[in-house]
């Protein structure tokens, strides 16, 4: 009988894609959690609009290319890409917003590629950056936490809002993003950019009834909840060896070194690391989306690089950048140089030695 020797490494894996799939959903559970009770039931329905259009693209494309639709779709690798989209959008985002979204990631960025393990950029991330680019406005449409709004966003209003544009009594989303206090609701990362535009210093900013430093307190409290409840589920990941360390622990030390560094220069302009970590995507960012095993580095060596640099360029962009946000943009500019950084950080195989580069005149 003709034996094939294929390429190292000779290591038998012991969970399968669907499984290892299936238990990055099941430690995204806290965090869902979190969002749908700060912000209401549009999670959920952004959710499943998402999942629909993933499932059903990645059926049609895989039918045209004449593979097993079964296969490719039990690997739940596109219900993962679309939650990962949905969580990261408003919940009251207009629902063929993230239908284009959710298409954009599959077809576009995954399949196009070649399908799972082909694909150079995170589809959920390369889809949010082309929606962000093209709906800057309606991407932008976060409402407050459910104890600051001034209209409470029940099931029927989400649904009502996200598929015709007003809710039961009338109101549009652009109403139902207003606090009780009568000031337009925004993201804490929104709401202090503006306020440095305006000639504010960031103490002043973060000082404002809406907005304060504190974790717990005001609008922070949900954003702050739901990024605790996604890095627990992103611990729990770790522990059952889904992901290693490497990539989480240097984004969020990256992000740390580099809003400290800023605020050691001036602190009137620039935001503390703890109001980076926990006001915005950097937990489900760190141990959910930089991760993905197919766009991001590979070696030891590299994570650590791929992660520092993600933290790197969020802080960079959020301040000096268009957008409050930048997780998304710099997930998508590292997945670029992941190529480059996998090939100088590969790890030497054992008894080999590393080329020497010979000057001239040398033997």
């Amino acid at each position: 009988m003709k034996l094939v020797l294929s390429s190292s490494p000779h290591q038998h894996v012991r969970r399968t894609t669907d499984q290892v799939m299936r238990l990055v959903l099941y430690a995204m559970v806290p965090g869902v959690l979190a969002q749908l009770y700060f912000f209401g039931w549009g999670v959920i329905v952004q959710m499943l609009i998402a999942l629909i259009t993933a499932v059903l693209t990645e059926a049609a494309i895989v039918t045209l290319r004449k593979r097993d639709i079964m296969q490719a779709l039990q690997d739940y690798s596109a219900v993962v890409t679309a939650l990962l989209l949905a969580v990261s959008l408003p919940p009251l985002l207009p629902w063929w917003i993230t239908m284009t979204g959710s298409f954009f990631a599959i077809a576009i960025v995954k399949q196009l590629y070649g399908g799972l393990g082909f694909n150079l950029f995170n589809p959920a991330m390369a889809a949010y950056v082309m929606l962000l680019i093209s709906f800057p406005a309606a991407m932008s449409s976060w409402i407050p936490p459910a104890e600051l709004a001034s209209h409470a966003v029940g099931l029927s209003d989400a649904l009502s809002v996200i598929f015709t544009g007003f809710n039961s009594a009338g109101y549009d989303l652009n109403q139902l993003r207003f606090g009780v206090d009568g000031v337009t609701m925004a993201t804490p990362l929104d709401f202090v950019k503006t306020q440095l535009g305006q000639g504010y210093t960031y103490s002043e900013a973060i000082g404002q009834a809406q907005f304060t430093d504190s974790l717990w307190s005001s609008a922070s409290a949900g954003w702050t909840g739901v990024a605790l409840a996604y890095a627990l589920g992103g611990i729990v990941l770790i522990q059952q060896r889904i992901i290693s360390w490497h990539i989480p622990l240097s984004l969020i030390a990256g992000v740390a070194v580099t809003a400290t560094f800023l605020s050691m220069l001036n602190s009137d302009l620039y935001g503390s690391a703890l109001f980076h970590w926990f006001n915005g995507a950097v937990m489900i960012g760190a141990f959910f989306i930089a991760t993905d095993p197919v766009s991001a580095s590979t070696t030891p060596k590299g994570r650590l690089i791929f992660g520092a640099a993600i933290g790197f360029w969020t802080v960079i962009i959020r301040t000096f950048g268009g957008y409050p946000d930048a997780i998304a943009f710099s997930v998508v500019i590292m997945n670029m140089a992941v190529p480059l950084i996998d090939y100088y950080t590969q790890p030497t195989v054992y008894g080999a030695k590393r080329a020497v580069k010979q000057t001239e005149g040398e033997p």
